[in-house]
C-alpha cells in the first residue's frame, strides 16, 4: 500500500518520533552487542555521556564487565543522560529523513524501509567521521589518560571503540526501523485522515 507524503512539517515531525523509537531500538542493539562482547551492558550509554562528563562511568561499566566484577554496572545519571543525548540525535536525524521523504509523491513501506537501511549507513558515515570529532572538538572531550583504551577520545573516536562490526549494524537497525515506522505513521495519519 502506498500512501501520499506529508507536509514537510509534517513529515519531519512524523521522522523525529520514529527516529526516538529506532534510537531505543539500536540503543538496546548496542547495550546487548556490548554484552555480549564483555565490555558491560550499560557501557553504551556511560560512553555516549562522555560528551558531558568524565568517562570514569564508562570505565566502570566497561572494566567492571571484564574483570568479571558484573556486566551491570550502572551510574544512573550518566546512564540516563547518555540515553536523553541518543534519543535526542535519533530525532534530528529521523526528522531530516522525514523531511526528505516528502519529496517522494508516493510511499510504501518497503520503499521507505529501504530508503532508511541506506539512510542508517548514510549517519554512521556522518557520525564516525563528521559529527563525532566535530563534537568532541566543540566540547572539549579529551582522550584517555589510562587502561587500555589511552590516547582515545570517547567521542571522536566512538565507532572504534564500540568496533565497527557493532557500530554500523546499529546504524543499519537504526535506518530501517526509521524507514518502516515513518512509513507506518504514515499509513495511520492517512487512515485517521480518511476516517474523519
Amino acid at each position: 500500500m502506498s500512501t501520499t507524503s506529508p507536509s514537510l512539517a509534517k513529515g519531519a515531525a512524523y521522522g523525529a518520533g520514529a527516529g526516538v523509537v529506532a534510537s531505543i531500538v539500536m540503543g538496546m542493539y548496542a547495550m546487548i552487542a556490548s554484552l555480549i562482547k564483555d565490555t558491560g551492558f550499560f557501557t553504551p550509554l556511560h560512553h555516549i555521556a562522555t560528551l558531558f562528563v568524565d568517562p570514569k562511568a564508562m570505565m566502570e561499566s566497561m572494566t567492571g564487565a571484564m574483570n568479571g566484577a558484573g556486566s551491570f554496572e550502572i551510574s544512573a545519571g550518566p546512564a540516563i543522560l547518555g540515553l536523553i543525548i541518543h534519543m535526542m540525535t535519533g530525532a534530528m536525524y529521523g526528522a531530516l529523513f522525514g523531511a526528505a521523504a516528502t519529496w517522494l509523491k508516493q510511499v510504501s513501506v518497503a520503499l521507505l524501509g529501504i530508503a532508511g537501511l541506506v539512510y542508517g549507513f548514510i549517519v554512521y558515515l556522518i557520525s564516525a567521521f563528521v559529527s563525532l570529532p566535530v563534537a568532541a572538538g566543540i566540547f572539549g572531550v579529551d582522550a584517555l589518560g589510562e587502561g587500555d583504551m589511552k590516547g582515545m577520545n570517547p567521542i571522536s573516536d566512538m565507532a572504534e571503540m564500540a568496533g565497527t562490526n557493532v557500530f554500523i549494524p546499529e546504524h543499519l537497525v537504526f535506518g530501517i526501523i526509521l524507514g518502516v515506522l515513518y512509513a507506518l505513521s504514515l499509513r495511520t495519519s492517512t487512515k485517521t485522515t480518511v476516517n474523519a
